[in-house]
């Protein structure tokens, strides 16, 4: 296959995915923004986290919030798990690898806040356990998964799937739905 084929596939891919998921429910996603600017509002935080190019995603989410997305307002508590590499390899090492983001679920959440556990497998176990610890902690949690969802996506109280085998094409819509959900809490709280 040529250079060429291979672009023009990638992007056919990527199309038809996003104009399924457009085509879509859009009420997982409405409810989503709807918990986050409620948590937000009330002065909670967002915790987000993921493993891979998820963890990418959650560290790009946090910073769109913290810093802005696309308009001039005040910084948004949101907290990537997946950035302090102590923690991270701390908590593996006397815990297991597990309970990487259940653990800071657990010292860092408070009833109120939302939790946002991303999975393009929906089948990353540490995942699953955060999502477990924030639901004992009174914490409102969202699932973004790929495939079928899984017991990610079972395990959530809203969940946005991207119903596709292929990670990399699972990515580029978990990217733009994330994008969305910036975009649309940020629209609420603009310094005026």
């Amino acid at each position: 296959m040529l250079e060429s084929d291979v672009l023009a596939a990638a992007f056919a891919d990527t199309i038809a995915l996003h104009e399924q998921v457009r085509r879509a429910d859009p009420r997982p996603v409405v409810d989503a923004v709807v918990a986050v600017r409620a948590a937000l509002g009330a002065g909670g935080k967002l915790l987000i986290f993921g493993n891979g190019g998820s963890a990418a995603d959650a560290q790009h989410a946090a910073a769109e919030l913290v810093g802005r997305f696309a308009r001039e307002r005040r910084g948004l508590a949101a907290v990537a798990l997946t950035s302090d590499s102590s923690i991270v390899t701390s908590v593996a090492n006397d815990y297991g690898y597990d309970r990487i983001f259940a653990r800071q679920i657990e010292a860092l959440g408070r009833p109120g806040d939302v939790a946002l556990g991303i999975s393009t497998s929906g089948a990353s176990a540490n995942v699953v356990a955060a999502l477990e610890a924030a639901r004992r902690g009174g914490l409102k949690t969202i699932a973004l998964t790929g495939r079928d969802g899984g017991a990610v996506g079972r395990q959530a109280d809203i969940h946005i799937n991207v119903p596709s085998e292929s990670t990399p094409r699972i990515q580029e819509v978990h990217r733009t739905l994330l994008h969305v959900l910036c975009d649309l809490v940020e629209r609420t709280c603009v310094d005026r």
